[in-house]
């Protein structure tokens, strides 16, 4: 560039000299001058014209010849178009190479827009989803009605994954996962788990017909033990086996009684029988069988609950969940020591927090402890005769009643379980129906 602009300033120069001698040579240096200007200034124009009309066919020129500044600028503007071209070619293969890849994968990719519109999508989202090169520019809620799906798309919330049935065929089930990225746009992975989810089904299947027929001979077998053990001539060696035999069938009937329990809440359809609940009642109830449950352990329970507190939900699963919570409780606590029960209500949830002073647990065990048959330590679940399955049963009733369950513990502190639900599963007291002034929360 510094070469053509050198090069055009000697030009202007030996012009102006020559313009200068011929104006002295015929007498009219100023207008000799004027009009050596206007010639180069028509010689520029003509330049920059050829400059326009290469830019617009430069696809099917090649650049024209010139001199100066002028050669310059159309070797620069070639060389940009080149590099550009080189970079434009990598990129389309790159976006070639990257659309074979997802091409090439099972799980169907779909990429919408801030507005919930179709992009592109990979080959196996078309066959999962019976979409095609049309659909591309409509929303995606179009294709895929599922009532679940829509809500779940309006939420926005993606942390979760979700298992529906695929749109036009009911035996083949997919999972989705959305994860946002830019400005509102959003990435959808369509996976057929057909096959996971007629496992899982096959497995809680299995579970609740092997329960269900291990009840009736373990029932047999109880009885004969405590006939057995009725018997006065019963020498002392075998009273204590009996003794055992009875325990241990006590334990397996438990056991048994959790994994029928944990099927049910698996299989059954959510919702269909909840209603107004008061809490107050239902965990007076809970508290006295924990006191019997205490004995001569002599701890101490403290239940605060509003009277006119009412919750959305089954009675009969709410009852096991929060028994199951209080329950552990007394087992894992020290004697002659408190046990809390505190519901307490905000404008976003309604919590009921079960409290112990026992010798709490290692935070490090907190993830797993609703897994099934999870146990922190198995000594001291074998001695307290649990089935490792009671955190499992609270877990799954709290997300049939869209709760989740809160766990706080410290070693030698003592451990604290809130089952956290949401405002819409607080139901409207009875009081506050016949009575709206009485309702004086925030």
């Amino acid at each position: 560039m510094n070469r053509g602009f050198a090069a055009e300033i000697r030009r202007v120069v030996v012009f102006t000299l020559l313009c200068t001698l011929f104006g002295l040579m015929n007498g009219y240096l100023t207008w000799t001058l004027i009009i050596g200007g206007a010639v180069y200034m028509v010689w520029m124009l003509y330049q920059i014209h050829r400059l326009d009309v290469w830019l617009r066919q430069s696809r099917f020129r090649q650049p024209p010849d010139a001199s100066g500044i002028w050669g310059d600028v159309f070797d620069s503007i070639t060389r940009l178009q080149k590099r550009q071209q080189r970079e434009k070619n990598l990129l389309q293969s790159v976006v070639r190479r990257g659309q074979e890849t997802t091409a090439a994968l099972r799980d169907g990719i779909i990429l919408l827009d801030n507005k919930g519109n179709i992009e592109w999508f990979n080959e196996a989202a078309k066959q999962l989803l019976s979409l095609r090169k049309q659909d591309q520019g409509h929303a995606l809620v179009n294709y895929i009605r599922h009532p679940g799906f829509i809500q779940f798309m309006e939420k926005g919330d993606f942390s979760e994954s979700l298992d529906l049935p695929a749109p036009r065929s009911e035996d083949t089930r997919l999972q989705y996962q959305v994860t946002s990225f830019g400005q509102g746009e959003c990435l959808v992975i369509v996976r057929d788990v057909t096959r996971l989810y007629k496992l899982e089904l096959m497995r809680k299947d299995f579970v609740a017909n092997v329960s269900h027929e291990l009840r009736t001979p373990l029932t047999v077998i109880r009885g004969y033990v405590e006939t057995l053990g009725m018997s006065p001539d019963l020498p002392d060696n075998w009273r204590r086996a009996l003794q055992q035999m009875e325990q241990q069938s006590l334990r397996m009937t438990a056991l048994i009684n959790d994994l029928i329990a944990l099927s049910k809440l698996e299989t059954d359809d959510n919702g269909g029988n909840h209603r107004a609940l008061a809490l107050q009642p239902l965990l007076q109830m809970i508290t006295n069988d924990a006191v019997a449950l205490s004995g001569n352990r002599d701890h101490q329970f403290a239940l605060q609950c509003p009277d006119d507190l009412e919750v959305l939900g089954s009675e009969k699963e709410l009852h096991s969940a929060f028994s199951n919570l209080v329950f552990n409780a007394v087992k894992y606590s020290p004697d002659n020591t408190e046990v809390s029960i505190k519901v307490k209500q905000t404008s976003q949830t309604l919590e009921v927090a079960i409290k112990d002073q026992g010798e709490g647990i290692d935070p490090v065990h907190l993830p797993r402890l609703t897994e099934r048959f999870y146990r922190v330590d198995s000594s001291r679940q074998s001695e307290s005769g649990g089935t490792g399955l009671g955190l499992a049963i609270v877990k799954h009733v709290l997300l049939r009643h869209g709760a989740k369950l809160e766990i706080k513990s410290q070693i030698g502190q003592g451990s604290t379980f809130t089952c956290v639900f949401p405002a819409n599963r607080i139901a409207e007291a009875p009081a506050r129906r016949r009575n709206p002034a009485l309702d004086v929360s925030p």
